[in-house]
C-alpha cells in the first residue's frame, strides 16, 4: 500500500524534521560535488528546500544528495 505520510520511524526523516524545527544550518554535498549550505525550510517525499545565506530558496531532489551534515548552529 502506498501512503502519502512520512515514515517518521526512519531516523533520516526525524533528523531532517529536527533540523527544520530547530532551524539548524546544514551542509548538503550533492552527487555532482556541489555544496549547499543553509537551513532546511521544508521537505516532502521527493525534495528538500534549503534557504541559503542570501535567504534564497533552493529545492534539492533527494536523489541528488550525497550527504547532509548538520552544522549545529541555530539561525534565528
Amino acid at each position: 500500500m502506498i501512503t502519502n505520510q512520512f515514515d517518521t520511524s526512519l531516523p533520516s526523516i526525524r533528523q531532517v524534521q529536527r533540523c527544520v524545527k530547530d532551524k539548524i544550518t546544514v551542509e548538503f554535498r550533492l552527487i555532482t560535488g556541489d555544496l549547499i549550505t543553509g537551513r532546511i525550510f521544508w521537505q516532502d517525499h521527493n525534495c528538500i528546500s534549503v534557504l541559503d545565506g542570501n535567504n534564497e530558496q533552493i529545492t534539492v531532489w533527494r536523489q541528488a544528495i550525497a550527504y547532509m551534515k548538520p552544522l549545529g548552529d541555530r539561525v534565528a
